[in-house]
């Protein structure tokens, strides 16, 4: 079959289409929220189109073909073996993270977490009732790493590790043998993990992202996986998730909590959309797709170095989400986001919500012309930033 080429080009209008990125404040250009500014892949539009041409949305099962395109697509691409019976299908990701901290731990109980980290994962450890451990990552000659002997400590106290792989915001891809220490401890004091790898597809060309629980198998036995097709083929409003626990005992205290929420029926257009998302055709796009974020990355990474060397882009080895130390700029970048929303009418995140004022996050999962008309907002903004 002759490859299709697939365009990232296009800018396709989102505002008034209810787009919580783009109509949160209308008339602000949005490098913040994390989905992309790129329509979905034409096979993943032909699964809906089927499903909508039937006409019928009445109430669901889960069928096998979809927990086949999951088992296919995880061993196909990422060399993981998981069963049917390992799969929990649940509507999303943050909220199926606050699911399995209210399963597999009790109020009071202490969840690591490595900082910086998604804003959502703090909520959910306070709303859930659970004390924040919180390992802080070192970041040290522009990149992050574990602090693995504060992460020891910790795991003689706590009942829960919250692990981010790939890593949001930092935008770490963490190597098999960081992930194999940071393993080696938690069963060394019985910690369980849950691991969310809502963006393990989106690697540079030439990367490849390492399951936690693939790992070995007393690592299956530790962890809860919540995993997605959301963030990287672009459905994150058709509300489509999985947690994949290989530990019956685990399996069992989350699929009982799932109950006691009445949480338990597929979305019809999310499960169309998975299974046309996990086929060669979405494969082809999603390759496609990660060249053209990461020449993004190459894109905005050298107008930094030519407007403002001062601050460092640090290296984007998996995420859509750029994240820049602007440190040698200015203590904290909360006010440099609100002036920039306010005069430049462009919106990059404060990494303030993250757990470190000292960056920024920008997400360059959009056409060129749309990064480049952000950036020069961002760069004449903060010329008159610094002026005043």
């Amino acid at each position: 079959m002759e490859k299709i080429i697939y365009d990232f080009d296009t800018v396709i209008p989102r505002e008034n289409t209810s787009s919580y990125k783009w109509d949160y404040i209308p008339g602000v250009l949005p490098l913040w929220v994390a989905d992309m500014d790129f329509k979905a892949a034409p096979c993943i539009l032909e699964a809906i189109q089927k499903k909508v041409d039937h006409g019928i949305f009445g109430y669901t099962r889960t069928p096998d073909s979809y927990y086949n395109s999951v088992i296919g697509w995880w061993g196909r691409r990422h060399g993981w073996t998981i069963h049917k019976e390992w799969i929990l299908p649940v509507g999303g990701l943050v909220p199926g993270t606050s699911l399995c901290m209210t399963a597999l731990s009790e109020p009071g109980d202490k969840i690591i977490m490595n900082t910086p980290a998604y804003n959502a994962f703090f909520h959910c450890i306070k709303d859930c009732g659970r004390e924040l451990s919180e390992n802080k990552l070192i970041y040290r000659d522009g990149k992050y790493s574990f602090d693995f002997e504060d992460f020891e400590e910790r795991c003689k106290e706590a009942k829960l590790f919250l692990l981010c792989n790939p890593q949001n915001p930092a935008g770490r891809l963490w190597t098999r043998e960081e992930l194999e220490r940071l393993g080696d401890i938690c069963l060394k004091y019985g910690v369980t993990v849950i691991s969310d790898e809502i963006h393990c597809d989106i690697v540079p060309p030439g990367s490849a992202y390492t399951p936690f629980a693939g790992i070995k198998e007393e690592f299956q036995q530790i962890c809860v996986s919540l995993v997605s097709p959301t963030k990287c083929f672009n459905i994150a409003g058709l509300q489509v998730a999985n947690i994949v626990a290989a530990n019956p005992v685990l399996r069992e205290k989350v699929s009982k909590v799932m109950d006691w929420w009445v949480y338990t029926d597929m979305n019809q257009i999310g499960e169309a959309a998975l299974q046309g998302a996990f086929t060669p055709e979405g494969e082809n796009w999603l390759d496609q797709m990660n060249v053209y974020v990461h020449q993004n990355f190459l894109y905005m990474r050298e107008r930094f170095a030519q407007e403002f060397p001062q601050v460092h882009v640090c290296d984007l080895e998996a995420t859509y989400l750029a994240w820049a130390d602007f440190s040698a700029l200015m203590p904290d970048t909360k006010e440099l986001q609100d002036y920039l929303i306010k005069n430049f009418k462009v919106w990059i995140n404060s990494g303030e919500i993250y757990g470190d004022a000292r960056f920024v996050r920008i997400n360059i999962a959009c056409p060129r012309a749309t990064l480049k008309e952000g950036l020069d907002r961002v760069f004449a903004g903060l010329r008159a930033y610094i002026s005043r």
